[in-house]
């Protein structure tokens, strides 16, 4: 099984390398984030002509998730249930052949002393809530999305002038670390404990993927009966380097 997460920053800009890469790498299921479209304008056509379901939820210019499954996924829900914004167009949930897949788009936070960075802590513990209520550990779970956090100094280009940034402040990593604290695995780490390959590349920082400038922000997390049959996780930098990329690349793991 093949389990991938990519930010598209705008689906309908990327389609062409989106339906590329699946015809590519022919994933099981594929976690978008920033799909930026709202549901009438989603190409859902040309993704089910591509031999996928898709399920999606979006708005105009802004967020945006779906999940592209090669079976037709079951149980699928967007958003929260508790009380709170549902940010239905942030998080999309279903079970693809017997696993749970949950897939989110963590808010960025714009800054530490800002209202949106203590919504992003909150959103967290939403998860980690959502999490423990309606999923166990031993079950094959797979959490996957542009989570908006860089774990580690490894994880991110010049981690000593990030430690203020909303997407590795000191809060947010333990935030995020608290939500895996539910029985979470990143896999990428466990086939690449030391290398510094980045998933997300500013636009704006010239020459940016070939001088290796980026941040890993973008993850697949596993519980343990999948993360036990995980055989890779990479991240697939060739759709970075493309015509008019997205500023995010695809992360795909394999399970056996």
């Amino acid at each position: 099984m093949k389990i991938a997460t990519f930010n598209a920053n705008s689906i309908r800009s990327r389609l062409p390398i989106l339906l590329q890469w699946l015809d590519d790498h022919q994933p099981d299921v594929l976690g978008l984030q920033e799909t930026k479209c709202q549901d009438e304008d989603f190409p859902r056509e040309a993704i089910e002509k591509a031999g996928y379901h898709v399920v999606y939820k979006g708005e105009k210019s802004y967020n945006g998730v779906a999940l592209i499954c090669s079976s037709e996924p079951q149980d699928v829900k967007f958003g929260f249930d508790d009380g709170g914004p549902a940010d239905e167009t942030r998080l999309v949930r279903a079970v693809v052949d017997g696993v749970a897949v949950v897939n989110t788009y963590v808010p960025q936070g714009r800054a530490i002393d800002h209202v949106m960075y203590k919504y992003k802590l909150g959103w967290y513990a939403r998860l980690k809530r959502l999490f423990e209520a309606e999923y166990a550990a031993d079950q094959p779970l797979a959490w996957v999305g542009d989570i908006n956090i860089a774990v580690e100094p490894i994880d991110v280009n010049n981690p000593a002038g990030k430690k203020n940034d909303p997407c590795y402040h000191i809060d947010a990593h333990n935030a995020f670390l608290e939500v895996c604290s539910f029985g979470f695995t990143d896999v990428f780490r466990k086939h690449h404990p030391d290398e510094e390959i980045y998933s997300f590349f500013d636009y704006r920082v010239k020459n940016a993927v070939e001088r290796n400038l980026g941040w890993r922000i973008d993850y697949v997390l596993t519980t343990e009966p999948l993360t036990k049959k995980c055989v890779s996780c990479d991240v697939d930098l060739e759709p970075r380097k493309m015509e008019k990329p997205s500023d995010h690349t695809f992360v795909v793991a394999e399970f056996v």
